[in-house]
């Protein structure tokens, strides 16, 4: 591949990135599942510098290879996003090299000295694997996308248990109740990287929320407890963004709780699936919750890390 090939993205790219991610999913699951909102979300992420961030590779004139690079953590955790086509690993290949010389760059910038990169694909990639193993890189956590039907006669408005109290995501008050419900829930999980108000509406893409599809859960004695954030813009199905139940509130029913509202706003606003994302060593009980609630595996996503000094 000559460097004619290989060049930054900008927004304008939007749709040809939006194509070749489509073409990743019909191999990887069978059907298109992005969306431009997730595509331009990337591209406008304030982490990411898209004339150093980002890479575009072509070849034969056919964009091939998609990378994008942003900064987890301001020290030593970076993220990427890595696709290509098959048949086009060599280009694949290529990206990589460059985007891990980058992660390390922007680690050391933030005074760290060395970068551990993340990166999220599915069980049965596109990329061929043996390119990344060969560079040091490997699994380090399980994922699954799981989904369920949603029927506006059967999903009614749940009974909430006894001492719980809903009320929708309406302040900014709110908004920022939910922020710190979200870094407290989440304060032991898996790569959770915690972030301040401003950095964290940004990670949520909240310029394009529908706040009315953000509730928050208080209980009798501890106050607001848990929280449920959901998107009704994706095409291929309603998601849940993220869903947290404060440690000392756990057992009480909240979860379930706030799934079941959440399914039956859905399937009210016509949505006929919803879908979330867990990881499977999840220690709160998360995929037994919502195997509880209905919800099956989709697909499977693993995290691969790589630790480059």
């Amino acid at each position: 591949m000559s460097p004619a090939d290989l060049r930054p993205a900008t927004l304008a790219d939007a749709s040809a990135i939006i194509e070749l991610l489509n073409e990743v999913d019909r191999i990887e699951i069978g059907r298109p599942e992005t969306d431009r909102h997730a595509v331009e979300a990337g591209l406008k992420d304030p982490r990411t510098d898209l004339s150093r961030d980002s890479w575009l590779a072509f070849e034969d004139g056919r964009l091939v290879v998609y990378g994008l690079l942003w900064d987890e953590s301001g020290g030593e955790r970076v993220g990427i996003d890595h696709y290509v086509l098959p048949g086009h690993q060599r280009a694949g290949l290529d990206v990589l090299v460059v985007m891990e010389s980058r992660a390390l760059a922007r680690a050391r910038a933030n005074g760290a000295g060395r970068a551990v990169v993340h990166l999220h694909l599915n069980a049965r990639p596109t990329t061929d694997t043996a390119l990344l193993t060969g560079r040091g890189w490997r699994v380090v956590r399980h994922h699954h996308v799981l989904h369920r039907p949603l029927d506006p006669a059967a999903d009614l408005p749940p009974e909430a248990p006894a001492g719980v109290r809903v009320r929708a995501c309406a302040t900014e008050a709110d908004r920022r109740t939910v922020h710190e419900l979200y870094q407290r829930a989440f304060a032991r999980h898996f790569d959770f990287q915690p972030r301040e108000y401003r950095p964290w509406l940004a990670d949520i893409g909240a310029a394009g929320l529908d706040w009315s599809l953000v509730w928050i859960a208080a209980t009798d004695g501890l106050g607001d407890a848990g929280f449920l954030l959901a998107r009704d813009d994706r095409e291929a199905m309603a998601w849940i963004r993220g869903i947290g139940v404060l440690h000392e509130a756990r057992g009480r029913g909240l979860g379930g709780f706030l799934l079941r509202h959440a399914f039956a706003h859905l399937a009210a606003r016509g949505r006929d699936t919803v879908g979330l994302g867990v990881d499977t060593a999840n220690a709160t009980g998360a995929p037994r919750l919502y195997g509880r609630n209905g919800m099956t595996v989709h697909s499977a996503v693993d995290t691969w890390e790589a630790v480059i000094a």
